[in-house]
């Protein structure tokens, strides 16, 4: 199987970040708002407890109504 090389590689990834920036600025601009800076990333640990949590409580739910 042939490898892709380095510079085409760059160039792939270059252009589809470029599509992604310029999708979500046409998207920010189509509901009026001004494109503004990232806010810092999700924490995706304390996500991944908060859904378990809700499981769990739907599950003890169900249960309770047997």
């Amino acid at each position: 199987m042939p490898s892709i090389k380095p510079q085409i590689l760059a160039a792939i990834s270059g252009a589809i970040s470029a599509y992604i920036a310029d999708e979500e600025a046409c998207q920010a601009a189509a509901l009026g708002q001004a494109a503004r800076p990232m806010g810092p990333p999700v924490n995706l640990w304390a996500l991944a407890g908060r859904q378990e949590a809700m499981q769990l409580r739907l599950l003890m739910q169900r249960r309770s109504l047997r």
